[in-house]
């Protein structure tokens, strides 16, 4: 019966570290989310770092394989809508397709940060996988590349495709503003004519 409460005592403390840990870790990361291009500049440096310790190793080309994977599935996310179109279209509602129905913002499957925090710890795990010898299987690189961009091209090609049918773009650049009836509102506010 000793053991038992030998082990408690050890696992209160690392309960609390791990606590603490977590919650000063969300809480930076809750931090960063007004900060957009400081984020996306932290994974391109993390990501060029990954790059220049491939290219001095000269290997591991397996784990760049999946994470070139993992990252088209995170793409696919990130471009698609949250509610696919032609789910809605065989339920009887559709998209907007005039000025007059009801507006429908885009809303994407996978959000701007989930997709920036997916990637970012992508390419860390990925980095430090690098480490660890059994993960170098020796393949001939070119055949995945060769794979991967063929692979690229057709999931993008469908998607694009997917995009042009049910008239959305993925992309909104800045805010967007209504104009309204302009012609109207100035013409009634305007001095009277003699």
């Amino acid at each position: 019966m000793e053991g038992l409460g030998d082990g408690a005592p050890t696992t209160v403390p690392l309960a609390k570290w791990r606590s603490d840990m977590s919650r000063a870790f969300q809480y930076y990361l809750d931090r960063s989310t007004p900060h957009p291009v400081g984020r996306w500049l932290g994974t391109l440096a993390v990501a060029s770092i990954y790059v220049l310790r491939l290219y001095y190793l000269q290997g591991f080309y397996i784990i760049s394989y999946g994470l070139g994977i993992y990252i088209l599935n995170l793409l696919i996310g990130f471009l698609s809508p949250k509610v696919d179109p032609e789910l809605e279209v065989m339920d009887g509602a559709s998209l907007p397709t005039k000025g007059s129905d009801e507006f429908k913002p885009f809303i994407r499957r996978l959000p701007e940060f989930k997709f920036w925090y997916a990637l970012t710890k992508a390419f860390l795990v990925a980095f430090v996988m690098t480490f660890f010898s059994v993960f170098d299987v020796p393949v001939f690189w070119p055949i995945l590349l060769c794979y991967w961009i063929v692979l690229f091209v057709l999931t993008m090609k469908r998607q694009i495709l997917h995009m042009i049918k049910y008239k959305y773009v993925p992309f909104t650049v800045g805010k967007q503003r209504y104009t309204g009836k302009k012609s109207a509102a100035s013409s009634s506010s305007g001095t009277p004519r003699d």
